[in-house]
């Protein structure tokens, strides 16, 4: 289906209402001829056979009447500002613009930017009541917070119904050309998409870790179905949270990536040196900025070397570790309550505080390969146009050679290298042998 088309048809639709809406207004307000005895006879267009995003939208939060005008409001601010030109009108006994009509004006007058107000006067004018009642658009609990959707964005303690209207990036992502938004990895995002092109048969886990992994898979496919159709949602909190621990190079990046390639959800590594901070407070607001845009998105969320996060918490001794503890309790309670998979991985796992050892749903450990798994390790790695020299016994190799995974794959593009360097497509047993060595001296150097 082409999400574009089948949004701009339902949008078309939309907007000639949200025209009929606006007219009807400013009829009724200034005491005009009108069709329409009360601005609720304008009934929206029937989207209920549609397969767009922006009707699945509709119908997967019920949005009704005021929702939909709060949406087809702020999206005409984007996409055909031309229907807001009316907001301009000034008032001829003062010389100036409405102020009931709210808005804000850009520059030259060349935009009008909905704001809360501009809203209530569309839907309610004068009638305190109507006003009052849809309040509850901007409340906590409703489904527009609740699902990122659409908020007000009040600056310099403006009261509130005096801030624009914001649509999520998301959502205006989603309404326009039907594909999901990506954040940009920087400062007010810092989390990076990772991929992979390879599949299960590629990554060598101990058998009971690969199974341990399936469990979660197994929760991405099916939690949503025991949350709501199987009625646990009262019983069980959102989201999962896994703990992977284990050596450097075992395969715990790999295996976040290929759960995302699996089920469908993209994988977001979270850059921790963007995010720690030694500033009071601002570790939580740069962790919140992650979280707060992963809600509801189906990602799955990746911490490597979690350790500097979510680590032990301290002997309180001063105003310092205070606030580090506070830091930790704060990040253990958006952990709980995050929606999606959050996959947090460590070397050691003594070194998380036990208060989120306890709150995972899996504690997975991602050992050392055994030498059988070494041995499809090697096997697996070398480049399918490369030839073994007869010498090369991958076997023995694999037996006394204790290495990781991706120990394994370093020794095998160091020796791959050195073949092409000499223009040969055959891979010496001296090339293996120097690459098995290099591993070796990072280990005594600590790398």
């Amino acid at each position: 289906m082409d999400h574009a088309a089948a949004n701009a048809r339902d949008l078309e639709l939309e907007l000639a209402w949200l025209a009929q809406l606006i007219d009807t207004r400013f009829k009724l307000y200034f005491g005009q001829d009108c069709p329409f005895g009360d601005i609720q006879a304008v009934a929206p267009p029937d989207l209920a056979g549609s397969d767009s995003p922006y009707a699945q939208c509709i119908r997967q939060h019920g949005l009704g009447f005021a929702e939909r005008g709060a949406l087809a409001l702020v999206l005409a601010s984007h996409i055909r500002p031309q229907l807001l030109d009316v907001f301009f009108l000034k008032n001829q006994m003062f010389d100036r613009r409405f102020s009931e009509f709210g808005g804000i004006h850009s520059g030259q007058e060349t935009g009008f930017t909905p704001t809360g107000e501009t809203l209530l006067f569309l839907l309610a004018a004068d009638d305190l009541a109507r006003r009052f009642a849809l309040h509850a658009l901007f409340e906590a609990g409703h489904v527009f917070a609740r699902q990122h959707i659409l908020r007000l964005q009040p600056q310099n303690n403006e009261p509130l119904l005096q801030a624009p209207l914001r649509l999520s990036e998301e959502h205006l992502a989603l309404f326009t050309s039907g594909n999901p938004h990506r954040p940009e990895f920087g400062a007010q995002f810092p989390a990076q998409l990772i991929e992979t092109r390879l599949n299960w048969d590629d990554l060598v886990l101990h058998p009971g870790t690969r199974k341990q992994v399936g469990e979660i898979e197994t929760w991405i496919r099916h939690g949503q179905t025991l949350l709501e159709d199987w009625g646990m949602g009262a019983k069980l909190r959102p989201g999962y949270r896994a703990l992977f621990y284990g050596p450097p190079g075992t395969g715990k990046t790999m295996t976040a990536c290929l759960l995302g390639k699996a089920t469908g959800r993209e994988v977001y590594k979270v850059d921790l040196s963007l995010v720690v901070s030694k500033y009071i407070g601002e570790t939580e607001k740069n962790l919140a900025k992650v979280f707060d845009q992963a809600e509801h998105r189906n990602w799955i969320l990746f911490f490597d070397e979690a350790d500097a996060l979510f680590g032990k918490r301290s002997e309180v001794r001063d105003a310092h570790d205070r606030y580090a503890n506070q830091e930790t309790a704060f990040l253990l309670q958006r952990l709980e309550s995050f929606d999606g998979i959050a996959i947090l991985a460590s070397n050691l796992r003594d070194n998380l505080d036990d208060a989120f050892a306890r709150r995972f749903e899996a504690i997975i450990y991602f050992p050392l390969p055994r030498p059988e798994e070494r041995l499809l390790l090697w096997r697996q790695g070398f480049p399918s146009k490369a030839r073994l020299d007869d010498a090369i016994d991958l076997d023995k190799i694999a037996r006394e050679h204790e290495f990781s995974g991706s120990a394994i794959l370093n020794a095998i593009r160091y020796a791959s290298l050195q073949a092409l360097e000499r223009g040969e497509a055959a891979i010496g047993l001296e090339d293996v042998q120097q690459g098995i060595r290099r591993e070796y001296a990072k280990d005594r150097k600590g790398g």
